[in-house]
Parts: C-alpha cells; sequence; structure tokens
C-alpha cells in the first residue's frame, strides 16, 4: 500500500511517500518559509526521488491537528486537492499520536507535546515499544497540569514535540525519570504520520477528501478574543 503523507501541524513542514512499512523518500523544511511556499515543491520532490506517479498512490494522509491552524489548513487544502484530483481515499491522524511513531520501537512512555502558547500545551501520552498504545487523550492543558498526568507511569518519560524543551525545563525539578527525545526524533515528521496511518487502515476504512476536517482542540485566537471582548462588554 503507497501513502503519500503530509505533516505541517508547526513550524516544520515534510512530505512523504512510503509502501507499506517502508519509508520510500520523505522531504522536510524548517526554514520558516510558509507552508504554502514549500509543501507543493517538496511533493513534487519526494514522488521524482522514488520514481513514483501521484496517479500510483493507494492513500493520502494527512496530520489534521491538534496544531497551528494557519498551517493546518494549509496542510488539509493541499491534501484534499491532490487527493480529489486522484480521486484516492485519505486517512487523518492526530499529530500527537502521529509524534509519538518517532520513537516506536524504545520501551518508554512518549508525551507528545505542542507549544499552544500562554502557558498551555496540546499534549497526549503513548506507551511505545513494538507498537504504539494511546494512554490520555488529545487535550488542551496548562503546563502545570502535566506532573498530575505523568506522576504514575511506571517507565522512562520521553516528550517529543516542538513544546518538548519548554516542558522539560519546566518540570525538570518536579518529575523523576524524564527526558527529551534526540534532536533527530524529536519533531512531527510525515514519515511518522504514514506510520501511524498504516496501523489506523488495519482497523478503520479511509474517507473521502471531502471528510477530512481539522481538529483544533480550541478556539482560534481571534475568536477567543472576541468572546473576551464580548464578555467583558
Amino acid at each position: 500500500m503507497r501513502i503519500f503523507s503530509i505533516e505541517c501541524s508547526a513550524t516544520a513542514a515534510s512530505v512523504a511517500i512510503s509502501d507499506d512499512k517502508k519509508l520510500l523518500s520523505e522531504a522536510y523544511t524548517n526554514t520558516g518559509l510558509t507552508h504554502s511556499q514549500t509543501l507543493m515543491p517538496m511533493a513534487k520532490s519526494v514522488l521524482d526521488c522514488a520514481n513514483i506517479e501521484l496517479e500510483s498512490v493507494d492513500v493520502f494522509a494527512i496530520a489534521a491537528g491538534p496544531g497551528s491552524f494557519t498551517g493546518i489548513r494549509i496542510g488539509i487544502a493541499a491534501l484534499k486537492g491532490l487527493a480529489m484530483a486522484q480521486n484516492k481515499p485519505c486517512i487523518a491522524v492526530s499529530t500527537l499520536e502521529a509524534m509519538a511513531y518517532n520513537m516506536l520501537g524504545r520501551d518508554c512512555v512518549v508525551c507528545s507535546v505542542m507549544d499552544a502558547r500562554c502557558n498551555q500545551v496540546y499534549t497526549a501520552t503513548f506507551k511505545c515499544g513494538k507498537n504504539i498504545k494511546r494512554i490520555t487523550q488529545d487535550e488542551a492543558i496548562m503546563i502545570d497540569e502535566l506532573p498530575d498526568i505523568l506522576k504514575n507511569l511506571d517507565l522512562p518519560i520521553v516528550f517529543v514535540g516542538d513544546g518538548a524543551e519548554l516542558c522539560y525545563n519546566i518540570l525538570n525539578d518536579k518529575i523523576d525519570n524524564i527526558s527529551l527525545a534526540p534532536i533527530n526524533f524529536r519533531y512531527q515528521r510525515a514519515s511518522s504520520v504514514a506510520a501511524c496511518a498504516f496501523e489506523k487502515l488495519k482497523l478503520q476504512s479511509a474517507i473521502s477528501a471531502e471528510e477530512i476536517l481539522p481538529v483544533y482542540l480550541r478556539a482560534p485566537q481571534a475568536e477567543r478574543e472576541l468572546k473576551k471582548r464580548t464578555e467583558n462588554n
């Protein structure tokens, strides 16, 4: 099964193509350019490098959130355009769950954390080993709520995500047995989206491109500020 995957839920962006569990090609950038500038060139690059035509892709996969509101919208729009043009099915996976696949094969608990600003993070925890098993659901919480979630876990805890270093620095004196994932395994990658999607497809059917929706966990900042002003008035 050939899976074409996109990950652009934060500052970095990547595109990959895999065949079942085998990664064929991946492009990654973290240059500060907008995802609207980088995604399509990377898509062409991974297909060219793998010597694969877009028509031969079986499923299109996307990290649908949580994460950057703009990044998620751009990624989903790009995926929809590619999948609709080929009339191919899609699958959306959690950004936080996909990140746990960075540590596949290691015996640990992965705490996926994305910086949601204002001392908040998007987070979820997963038991990692030969496979990935979810422990907690995706949620948006204050950083100081993390110790209560992590305190009873009996395996080494590894932080991954763009909020990993922030959380580690704040909680290092409060939680035993925590560490940062190595830098090359720390951030979101399209190859991990593909690995997560491959496992999901064993349990559920793919959906149409029209059914792919973003997952935000909280309202956009403009909407939150409008609500606050309305309440104050």
